[in-house]
């Protein structure tokens, strides 16, 4: 018996909202062991005929980075869930992948010097699920981080992360049709597309390519070497010009947790040819078949390689696509249902949300909680946690949803930027035990159920 199952449900959920430091190292030293590592990657596959991987390179250490991040293990699930709420993986409806994010409620610490790291319940795994747990676990961390990145840039903007592969459903056709495989640039993408806006204002875009492991540092220098490859599939503007960050999750069996990060700055602005106003973000998307190729320039003229790039003549179709992808994920989170579909095209999922079906759930959005004096709409889950019955909600301020709900994207920017900073910080309540309430206006939230 492992120290976890001593446990009882309660001292579990109270654990959840325990805030804890997460290590983050950045420096000359990490850019060099992933430069080593992509040329040591690229000398094998020349052995075997493959040739070199397309890369991103001059990336570098952040100025500024923090050394650590203060966040509590349900902050951590409530990014995993919310990244997860639309993601619609296989033939699962996006309310069931978000309530995955509930699996990892053991996994995750505080050790004596107030470091996060693995539980004894989270190290107890078969080895075919630990891939699933760091990957996991580790986009959960570098959406936070990259928030935090972005977020202390810019703090007159709010910040949004978005799932790239749904973002790119939207004007691309992302499976193998059956003619042979994709060309290698074309299965490798950015996990996230983070926007910095103001409202009526253009974007900055930024991706986010990351990893995790359980393996040892040596391992993330190979996986942020990879993770520049995913970098270098997605252009927005000219090639090879926007920014990204590389983020590796260095998840040691009995050491405290580490976040990796390299960036390539610049700035990169959705700011549309001859646009004098600002982008109707409630007018519905319009799906795009664009050709997956990349225009670099090259000698006499320009060539293009297999990639995804967004020019400026489709900046205005694209801060549409980001905007509405993200309402999807929020109204997913509290339910899915039409809320959802609305926001989504033929191809990034919308009849998965046709209807208000699942499995687990027989309804959806009807449940509504004050918490620190904030009304939220969403949808809770009854389970049971070593035996005990614990309710889980996830959901939305009232008054953002009902903008969402309505299609209102251009309202619900509005009052929500206009909250930046407002947002009470509490990882507790008087009736939950664990909170998490982020900038975006989500919630989640668990507790003991006494009956």
């Amino acid at each position: 018996m492992n120290a976890d199952e001593t446990k009882n449900a309660a001292e579990i959920l109270d654990g959840l909202s325990i805030t804890s430091n997460i290590q983050v190292r950045t420096s000359h030293g990490l850019t060099s062991e992933v430069n080593k590592a992509a040329a040591d990657e690229d000398k094998k596959r020349a052995e075997d005929g493959r040739g070199p991987l397309r890369r991103r390179t001059y990336y570098r250490a952040i100025q500024k980075a923090p050394r650590s991040l203060p966040m509590t293990p349900w902050q951590i699930l409530h990014a995993i869930g919310l990244g997860a709420a639309a993601a619609r993986q296989g033939a699962g409806r996006g309310l069931a992948e978000h309530w995955g994010s509930l699996r990892y409620s053991q996994a995750l610490e505080a050790n004596r010097g107030r470091f996060l790291q693995l539980s004894a319940e989270g190290r107890d795994l078969l080895r075919s699920y630990k891939a699933t747990q760091s990957g996991e676990i580790g986009t959960g961390f570098a959406s936070l981080l990259a928030e935090h990145i972005v977020r202390s840039r810019y703090p007159d903007h709010s910040v949004s992360v978005i799932p790239a592969d749904i973002a790119l459903k939207a004007g691309w056709t992302l499976r193998s049709t059956g003619a042979g495989p994709r060309p290698e640039p074309l299965q490798r993408r950015p996990h996230f597309i983070v926007e910095a806006w103001q409202p009526g204002q253009p974007s900055k875009i930024f991706l986010v390519s990351s990893k995790g492991t359980h393996s040892s540092v040596h391992q993330v220098y190979k996986q942020l070497s990879t993770a520049s490859a995913h970098a270098e599939s997605v252009h927005v503007g000219p090639y090879g010009t926007v920014p990204y960050l590389l983020i590796g999750t260095e998840i040691p069996a009995k050491e405290s947790l580490a976040l990796h990060v390299l960036e390539a700055p610049g700035t990169t602005l959705l700011r549309p040819p001859g646009e004098k106003r600002g982008v109707d973000l409630d007018l519905a998307l319009e799906q795009k078949e664009f050709m997956p190729d990349a225009v670099v320039p090259a000698e006499g003229g320009r060539a293009t390689i297999p990639g995804f790039q967004v020019l400026p003549e489709s900046f205005a179709w694209f801060s549409i696509v980001l905007a509405r992808t993200e309402a999807a994920a929020l109204t997913a989170f509290t339910g899915g249902g039409e809320p959802t579909a609305q926001y989504l095209t033929r191809e990034q999922g919308r009849r998965h949300f046709k209807h208000d079906v699942h499995a687990k759930t027989a309804k959806l959005r009807d449940a509504e909680h004050h918490i620190h004096g904030i009304e939220f709409v969403g949808t809770d889950h009854i389970y049971r946690l070593n035996g005990t019955r614990v309710e889980a909600f996830s959901g939305l301020k009232k008054s953002l949803y009902v903008h969402l709900r309505d299609g209102h994207v251009n309202e619900y920017r509005r009052e929500v930027h206009g909250l930046r900073g407002q947002w009470p910080g509490h990882s507790t309540s008087r009736e939950w035990n664990a909170v998490s309430i982020r900038a975006d206006g989500t919630v989640m939230a668990i507790r003991l159920r006494e009956d």
